[in-house]
C-alpha cells in the first residue's frame, strides 16, 4: 500500500517559496522520467531543465492564465517528443510526466502539470512555439507539458481513500458497477462478436 499512499499524496502544488531544488532531488525526479515505459520501447522524449530565474520568469507567460507558478517554481522540466519516432508520442511522454510528478511528491517537493499541447501563450502564440522560441528546441519536436516544480509555500491534505469515485468503474460490461452485478452477466458469443 506505499504506493497507494503516494499517489493519494500526489497533489497538484501551484505556490512555491522560490528556494532552488536541490540538484540530487532533481536528478531523480529526472531519472524517474528517463525510466518510464514506452511503447515499443522507442524512447521520443526530450526533457529540458530550467532553474533560471530570468528564464523562468519570460516561461511563467507560456500559458494564457496556467503558467505563473514558474516565477517561484525551483526549476521547470519541459517534455518535448520527436514525433517521428511513434505515433504513441503523447501517451508515452505523458508517463513520463506522471513518474516525475510522482517522484517529486514522494521527496517532499510540489509540482504541477502544465499542459503544452493545443494551448496558448498570453502573446496568442502557441504555447509549444512559445516554449521552442524562448529555449532554442528544434523545429521537429513537439511539446507534451511543463512540469513545475519547486519547495511547496504549503502542503496540500492528501487525498483520502472515500474520495475515489469507484462508480466509474464497470465490471465485465458497462452496466455493471459492482462485481456482484457481474455475476452471471451474458456477454456477446464469440460468434456474436465475429458479426460486429
Amino acid at each position: 500500500m506505499e504506493l497507494m499512499n503516494l499517489l493519494l499524496k500526489r497533489r497538484s502544488v501551484r505556490n512555491y517559496t522560490g528556494d532552488p531544488v536541490p540538484r540530487e532531488k532533481l536528478e531523480a525526479i529526472l531519472e524517474a522520467g528517463l525510466s518510464s515505459a514506452s511503447g515499443r520501447n522507442r524512447k521520443p522524449w526530450e526533457l529540458v531543465v530550467v532553474s533560471d530565474r530570468d528564464i523562468l520568469e519570460k516561461l511563467s507567460h507560456c500559458r494564457t492564465g496556467a503558467a505563473r507558478m514558474l516565477e517561484k517554481a525551483g526549476c521547470a522540466i519541459l517534455v518535448f517528443a520527436d514525433p517521428e519516432k511513434t505515433d504513441v508520442w503523447t501517451e508515452d511522454c505523458s508517463i513520463v510526466m506522471s513518474n516525475m510528478h510522482l517522484m517529486a511528491a514522494s521527496l517532499g517537493l510540489g509540482s504541477c502539470w502544465i499542459q503544452g499541447q493545443l494551448r496558448f501563450a498570453e502573446n496568442g502564440e502557441s504555447t509549444e512555439g512559445f516554449c521552442r522560441r524562448l529555449l532554442g528546441v528544434p523545429e521537429e519536436y513537439a511539446l507534451e507539458a511543463i512540469l513545475s516544480v519547486g519547495i511547496p509555500a504549503a502542503v496540500p491534505e492528501p487525498h483520502k481513500p472515500e474520495e475515489l469515485e469507484k462508480d466509474k468503474v464497470h465490471w465485465e460490461s458497462w452496466k455493471s458497477k459492482t462485481p456482484q452485478q457481474a455475476t452471471g452477466h451474458q456477454t456477446c458469443s464469440a460468434a456474436e462478436l465475429r458479426g460486429i
